[in-house]
């Protein structure tokens, strides 16, 4: 059983398409049963953030998982197959692990170096684990991706150049703006994205914060957390977002909703009512960060006077969203590094059946030559036949210990389940403990170039088309 990754990034699609494949929180859930429920996946786990979407499942054949999850990708997005697999990457075993290590690092994030990434990955793991979809490997898997994230972090500068694309956006509104100091800001959507953003907007120093939520508890409960900043705070219901647009300055917006949730005819309403009590038209700037997937803001709103939208794809070309160079070569140092431990962990996981067979069927010899024993000299004292016991297991435990140690050892190097196979060879031992330590198949048509770095992940020849392997027969292993 392997990792096979199916994903579709800014890196890889504008935003047009991220819109179309984009999965909600509402959504994950149901998508994992789906997977859950075919015929070639055990475990699945969906990441799924304002610019991602990728989907880890632990699948038994190659062929057969890429075909059940690019198929649920394609109905869920109303996507022909054609078009998604213009778009979406693919990678598989080892490449699996490297990218989600990356990822978790924030090597992979629009702005380099961002944490939010973590707790996305958090949440898709808690999800996944909810619906009974995680097991030793995708549990294994997040967590060690989780830790490498933190130890990036903590080691190198990465997140210098901004801790999440909010602090971007926010770095794009002062340009319109100036300060934030006493300015008033609306954040729409009380979730993770709008946690960070009120964070954000707190350590900014703006004057005032209006939470404007769906569900009045959680909108609450986030302006709440303002005010536990020293911000002026308040809360409202989302049908009220023009009133509250309309004495803004900042629009902070990420709700996942399907549909465009800030109107052209809301803002139009808020900025009349806004000249009307305050200014002449178009002498008050407005800013609208939208980093909704799909898109928040109507495309329309950024046609007004005196309106400045920014969004995720604004977002993409943005100077301030890399790092250092130093930073970021230090961070995929220790992304390789960390692959490497996580690759030789998986390695001895895999060896371990075999050694455990190995020393059953010593043990069950030794058990068989004791009942020889017993029925050739039935007067054997049971002093001297526990004596004999214990010789007999001594030397067999000295004769395998150091191959046992050994193969374990050598497990951990490339190619090192060879050396397992050949103890399953010479001993005869059982088939089931050969299967469970199947070395992963090897695929090279997936197009990750192993002598590219992690730089070039996204380049044209890394993209595969899922429809070069839908439908194919599976090689018999």
């Amino acid at each position: 059983m392997s990792v096979l990754l199916v994903g579709v990034s800014h890196r890889s699609a504008p935003v047009s398409v991220l819109e179309k494949v984009a999965i909600t929180d509402t959504d994950r859930p149901k998508l994992i049963d789906t997977m859950l429920a075919s015929s070639h996946i055990s475990e699945a786990m969906i990441v799924s953030t304002c610019n991602r979407v990728e989907i880890y499942a632990v699948v038994d054949a190659f062929h057969g998982g890429l075909a059940e999850v690019g198929e649920l990708l394609a109905e869920h997005s109303g996507m022909p197959m054609t078009e998604l697999t213009k778009h979406a990457y693919v990678r598989y075993s080892e490449a699996a692990a490297e990218h989600l290590f990356a990822v978790a690092s924030g090597l992979d994030s629009m702005v380099v170096g961002e944490q939010q990434v973590l707790s996305q990955i958090r949440s898709a793991y808690a999800t996944a684990d909810e619906r009974q979809a995680v097991g030793r490997t995708l549990h294994e898997l997040a967590q060690h991706s989780l830790r490498v994230g933190k130890r990036v972090h903590a080691e190198t500068g990465i997140d210098r150049a901004g801790a999440s694309v909010v602090s971007v956006a926010l770095d794009r509104s002062r340009q319109v703006l100036g300060e934030l100091s006493g300015k008033t800001a609306v954040v729409v959507g009380a979730g993770a994205m709008g946690g960070l953003s009120v964070a954000h907007l707190a350590r900014g120093g703006i004057g005032r914060i209006i939470v404007v939520n769906r569900t009045m508890e959680r909108a609450h409960r986030l302006a709440e957390t303002a005010a536990s900043h020293g911000v002026e705070s308040a809360a409202l219901e989302l049908s009220r977002l023009p009133e509250a647009m309309s004495g803004a300055d900042v629009v902070l917006s990420c709700t996942g909703a399907v549909g465009a949730v800030i109107t052209l005819a809301d803002t139009h309403r808020a900025l009349a009512d806004r000249d009307r009590a305050e200014f002449p038209a178009g002498e008050r700037p407005l800013v609208f960060c939208d980093l909704g997937l799909p898109r928040d803001v109507e495309p329309a709103v950024a046609g007004l006077p005196g309106v400045a939208v920014i969004d995720i794809e604004s977002l993409q070309r943005d100077p301030a969203a890399g790092a250092a160079a130093d930073d970021t070569a230090a961070a995929r140092s220790i992304v390789a590094e960390e692959l490497a431990k996580y690759l030789a962990g998986q390695r001895m996981a895999e060896v371990t059946p075999t050694v455990a067979a190995l020393r059953q069927r010593a043990a069950e010899v030794v058990e068989a030559e004791l009942l020889r024993l017993d029925s050739r000299l039935p007067a054997l004292a049971d002093t001297e036949r526990d004596e004999v016991a214990r010789t007999v297991r001594r030397v067999v435990d000295k004769l395998l210990h150091a191959p046992t140690v050994r193969v374990k050892q050598l497990a951990s190097t490339p190619g090192g389940d060879s050396y397992a196979e050949a103890l399953r060879e010479l001993f005869e031992l059982k088939p089931g403990a050969a299967q469970a330590v199947a070395a992963p198949m090897e695929i090279t048509a997936i197009g990750a170039d192993r002598t590219a770095g992690l730089a070039d992940d996204f380049t044209p020849g890394h993209t595969l088309g899922l429809d070069n392997h839908l439908g194919e027969e599976e090689t018999p292993a």
